[in-house]
């Protein structure tokens, strides 16, 4: 049964476009508190004084798409809750192969913002294989937005 259903799974990351890297919700699924890898202090970073926090999420499934970078960033709302966003790889919600949450490195640009790099994993439909990519990562604390983007190794 769940045989079926990884090889059901990754005909339908084949069937997605990969080349598109998005930031959904955090009202979906995937922002579950369940999906934070352990352990927490292990997997999770503050940037900006603590304003800035990142965690890598791991869903466990689809295999070939469960991980997530979480990414909560000002500015704060009425409330005094931060915006919150899921880096995803694509449209659909899918989460990347793997992501190496150890081996990110930062750095800060006054016109971007912070940027956060790491070594990427990317599902390849063609070989059934993880082709590897550079995750960037964006965040402009001043407006709130997270832009991803991949670089090719």
């Amino acid at each position: 049964m769940l045989r079926h259903f990884l090889g059901a799974a990754l005909l339908l990351l084949g069937a997605l476009p990969t080349a598109a890297q998005s930031v959904i919700d955090c009202d979906g699924w995937q922002a579950s508190a369940r999906n934070i890898a352990e352990p927490w202090e292990t997997f999770s970073r503050g940037y900006a004084n603590g304003e800035i926090r990142v965690a890598l999420l791991d869903t466990i499934e689809p295999a070939a798409g469960a991980f997530y970078l979480l990414v909560l960033t000002p500015p704060r709302q009425e409330l005094g809750d931060r915006i919150c966003g899921i880096v995803a790889e694509d449209d659909g919600g899918i989460g990347f192969a793997g992501l190496d949450f150890q081996q990110i490195a930062a750095a800060y640009e006054p016109a971007t913002g912070l940027t956060l790099r790491m070594p990427a994993q990317r599902f390849a439909p063609a070989t059934a294989g993880f082709d590897p990519a550079i995750l960037a990562v964006s965040i402009n604390q001043a407006t709130g937005v997270i832009a991803p983007r991949f670089e090719i190794p």
